[in-house]
């Protein structure tokens, strides 16, 4: 559906979505192609043609007003493993790229913040860097026993204008936010429900996920659109507060000598 690249999956299941990240053999690792894919598809759920920066360049047609919920989750054995390290190093590079994924970053927050449905995640597996600012930026999130949630921004030398530091201190204290967003350390599914980061712990996350998203279709649609919308407005008034701070600090990281030889040493051959 919707024309995306095939490292993103999206089907449909009556009114439901299901988004799956689809790049099973790299953990789906973050690359060019992931992460523009999920800058375009918000925009496809949104009525609002203001909703996102993007939302014009698509007809209003394209607009998928049939979506009442969608799920989100990773093919294989991960949500996502985080940036691609050869996307990494291309990002050191190319300062054109670095331009232009920087501002998708941006698209996929405020997309995601903005999205007039409800987006239940199932954490399949690992969920880092980009794939754990996914899940914080889900309505509802049913984890794996094994999965975790990880936002190393900072081990690698960038600032995480994306990340756990948006919109951790929404869902959990300021301190555990700083904690792990400095750190980068791995917060367990339990310890993810326990500091308010996830809903719940299953044995089946996808399929939690979409009982969950069945649920709140059958409830009356303008209710639960406008019930979310005004829930997410705290969100999106945190995420503007310090979004451009965070798109130009991040752009700044990427050029560092930190940066660099971090990227250098995870791409240099075993």
């Amino acid at each position: 559906m919707y024309g995306m690249p095939k490292e993103i999956d999206v089907r449909a299941d009556g009114d439901l979505r299901i988004v799956t990240l689809n790049r099973p053999d790299a953990l789906n690792a973050v690359d060019d192609a992931l992460h523009c894919g999920l800058a375009w598809l918000w925009p496809r759920l949104n009525e609002d043609r203001g909703a996102c920066g993007l939302a014009w360049l698509w007809p209003r047609l394209n607009e998928d007003r049939g979506a009442r919920a969608a799920v989100l989750t990773g093919r294989g054995r991960a949500f996502s493993a985080g940036g691609d390290f050869a996307y990494l190093d291309e990002l050191a590079r190319d300062a054109d790229l670095r331009a232009k994924t920087i501002l998708h970053g941006r698209e996929i927050v405020l997309g995601m913040a903005r999205c007039r449905i409800p987006v239940i995640a199932a954490v399949n597996g690992p969920a880092v860097g980009l794939g754990c600012s996914l899940v914080a930026l889900s309505d509802i999130v049913y984890m794996a026993e094994t999965a975790y949630l990880a936002d190393p921004h900072v081990q690698v030398g960038l600032v995480a204008a994306d990340g756990g530091p948006l919109t951790w201190p929404l869902h959990t204290s300021l301190l555990w936010a700083k904690e792990y967003a400095l750190t980068g350390a791995r917060i367990s599914a339990e310890k993810a429900v326990q500091m308010g980061l996830a809903n719940h712990v299953v044995a089946d996350p996808v399929a939690e996920a979409m009982a969950c998203a069945k649920r709140i279709m059958e409830l009356p649609r303008q209710a639960v659109e406008a019930t979310k919308r005004l829930l997410n407005i705290h969100l999106e008034k945190a995420v503007l507060a310090t979004l451009d701070y965070a798109n130009t600090a991040e752009e700044q990281s990427f050029s560092t000598e930190d940066f660099r030889a971090i990227v250098t040493r995870l791409n240099a051959p075993k």
